[in-house]
């Protein structure tokens, strides 16, 4: 059964993390995204969910990165070391992360079966912030989380989240 919003929250508390989660307007962009920041202080984020090319085996790829970084899927798998990707249909995202187009999030971790789906993370992102923001599962909230609560969260589901210097862009 996947994991609803206030569930997320509820297995956050009883770890001891302490979070801030806000209500909007549902977004589907990082553009749209930024029009509904208000006094959200912190690191944003865009996700990428990945999977093998069609010939490739191996888990899919969820990528964490600083809203505003530039990279190329291409640079990116091969930073990680996982091989040609390409985006994941809904479905996958559906069935892994249990969440909708728009909704990618790292707490979705919480519906993937241990080994389904690697995690990576922007160093950028992690280092820069006393603060970073995701959607609870769904795209019509924001959930504030300090970035070393975020790693431990995601290794008490059994996970084992990558920190990943990318390299910087091309000139």
């Amino acid at each position: 059964m996947l994991e609803s919003p206030e569930g997320l929250l509820a297995r956050l508390a009883a770890l001891g993390i302490e979070t801030t989660t806000t209500e909007h307007a549902p977004v589907f962009t990082v553009a749209e995204s930024q029009a509904l920041r208000g006094t959200l202080q912190g690191g944003h984020s865009k996700n990428l969910f990945l999977r093998p090319a069609r010939s490739g085996p191996g888990p899919h790829l969820l990528a964490v990165l600083e809203e505003d970084r530039k990279v190329s899927v291409n640079v990116l798998a091969r930073a990680a070391g996982a091989g040609r990707v390409e985006m994941a249909p809904p479905e996958d995202l559906r069935r892994l992360l249990g969440v909708e187009p728009g909704s990618v999030t790292p707490f979705g971790m919480v519906n993937a079966p241990p080994g389904a789906v690697r995690i990576v993370l922007d160093a950028g992102l992690l280092r820069s912030y006393a603060w970073v923001h995701f959607h609870p599962l769904v795209n019509s909230m924001t959930t504030a989380i300090r970035p070393a609560d975020l790693l431990r969260f995601l290794e008490s589901l059994g996970h084992r989240p990558e920190v990943l210097e990318l390299p910087p862009p091309a000139a």
